[in-house]
């Protein structure tokens, strides 16, 4: 009796089992999208700069003086033109601004003493360049182009710089505009920041490589939060979704826990009609949304709809708390349409690839840029996990899909059923809440790939550097992750 018991157990779990292996069906690749991602296709001129870059290197600050001291000139010279008058995102004036400024990168690169007056010009250029898109039809490809050579060449040419400089030299806090507020403030990382206030950031997973550079507009950034701050007494509150939890309320200590690679702070301008009305708007959104979240649990958004209002990804806790006192975030809506990058995005649970992404929101013209915060330690591991997702994007553009080891399929099933008994009481499991079990195994499969090219590429890139005497730039480390990619996995 007792062996037919334990016979027909093992019958029973081998069923089981074999019932948990059967694969779910792949999710269809998404029709192309009508737009094309942008693409910078100046892989000789990058080279030409490197080149300058290490000529310029024996003279030092002497050899470079006098050519600097023009170049800046001029660059102020198209920075007083700029401010004077209203341009159109084809005017003549930016190509030029855009060269000039990676065409100063090398000399900044071998004197450190130019640094501080080079990130002076960009935060000018940015301020001006964003000022002037206030007049821009923000879903032009021309605007669009535009704002991202300018803003985000101008952030990579920037740090380029840095990372050839001693960690000491480089100021971790770099402060931009002066924006007044009349809300509630609280400092974090040396800023004042005020009640409702946008901090978008960088996290160091895997995962946020692919949500930073996983669009049109390849970018920085891979998370958004809103910023409360209590008006009796002045504790601040940070309002954000997380993909392992759903919308969550943290302090400014608890937010700054998890890893940070950089952090933006993004203000309305005071001029918007809205503000102009009240100017204590940012508040009440930044409260109403606080309050929402402590009234019930709202899962984190997979699907990146931002018109579903019973789930937010992160970018929807900021726009849709402004979006309910009339002000519409993400004036040039984000777009995915690379057929790759939606497939991988797709397996994750994406189904809306017009959406909101964290990078983009930096060229909305109703937000200005108060401060950014970068740690000098890890600004290199965000430019090496950049090049390893673009690599492996490429090949997804070539038709990789990801993939994951079948034989966990039933224990990543008997794992989502436990999440979601511990969902139901409130708790955090294992596999996140609104991800599949084969979602998760492909994250898994996913993130271990990009951790074993990443190894070999910093070994590779610690060779160059130790061969030519420098850091290797962004487009030297792309080249250096194929590279590592074909050493590790040879397809």
């Amino acid at each position: 009796m007792f062996i037919r018991v334990i016979v027909r157990a093992i019958i029973f779990l081998a069923i089981l089992f074999l019932i948990l292996l059967i694969p779910s069906s792949s999710p269809p690749d998404p029709p192309p999208g009508a737009k094309n991602p942008f693409a910078w296709n100046r892989d000789q001129y990058w080279s030409s700069l490197e080149r300058e870059l290490r000529s310029a290197r024996p003279g030092g600050c002497n050899g470079v003086a006098s050519k600097s001291d023009s170049g800046f000139a001029e660059i102020d010279r198209l920075l007083n033109n700029l401010a004077s008058r209203n341009c159109q995102p084809d005017d003549s004036i930016f190509p030029g601004l855009e060269s000039l400024f990676f065409e100063m990168a090398p000399q900044v690169g071998v004197c450190h003493e130019l640094l501080p007056a080079y990130i002076g010009r960009f935060k000018s250029m940015r301020s001006l360049i964003k000022k002037q898109s206030c007049f821009w039809d923000m879903n032009s490809e021309t605007a669009r182009n535009c704002l991202y050579r300018l803003i985000y060449g101008g952030r990579l040419a920037t740090e380029e710089v840095m990372l050839q400089m001693p960690k000491d030299s480089v100021p971790a806090l770099i402060l931009a505009d002066t924006v007044s507020s009349s809300t509630p403030s609280a400092e974090i990382l040396g800023v004042t920041i005020h009640s409702g206030d946008i901090l978008v950031s960088r996290g160091g997973a895997a995962t946020s490589a692919l949500i930073a550079r996983g669009n049109d507009y390849p970018g920085n950034f891979s998370h958004v939060a809103l910023v409360y701050v209590d008006d009796s007494t002045g504790a601040a509150s940070v309002i954000e979704s997380h993909i392992e939890k759903g919308v969550a309320i943290a302090t400014l200590d608890q937010y700054l826990k998890d890893t940070k690679l950089r952090v933006m702070v993004l203000r309305l301008r005071p001029d918007l009609p809205f503000l102009m009305a009240d100017k204590m708007l940012p508040h009440k959104a930044a409260g109403w949304m606080l309050e929402r979240a402590r009234a019930r649990h709202i899962p984190y958004d997979f699907e990146m709809n931002f018109n579903d209002t019973a789930k937010y990804f992160c970018a929807e806790v900021a726009s849709t708390a402004y979006r309910n006192f009339g002000i519409n975030l993400w004036m040039g809506l984000s777009h995915i349409s690379s057929s790759g990058v939606k497939a991988w995005l797709g397996a994750f649970g994406v189904t809306h690839f017009e959406t909101q992404e964290p990078s983009d929101l930096e060229y909305d013209p109703q937000l200005t840029v108060v401060a950014e915060w970068r740690d000098p330690e890890t600004l290199y591991k965000d430019h090496l996990d950049n090049a390893v997702i673009d690599v492996m994007l490429e090949r997804a553009e070539s038709g990789e899909r990801l993939k994951y080891d079948r034989y966990m399929l039933p224990l990543a099933r008997v794992m989502k059923a436990y999440s979601a008994v511990l969902n139901m009481l409130g708790g955090v499991g294992p596999v996140p809440e609104g991800m599949s079990a084969t979602a998760a195994l492909r994250n898994k499969w996913f993130t271990a790939r990009h951790e074993k090219i990443k190894e070999r590429l910093m070994r590779l890139a610690d060779e160059f550097k130790e061969k030519n005497n420098y850091v290797p730039p962004y487009w030297e480390l792309v080249n250096l992750a194929r590279e590592a990619r074909q050493l590790e996995f040879g397809d």
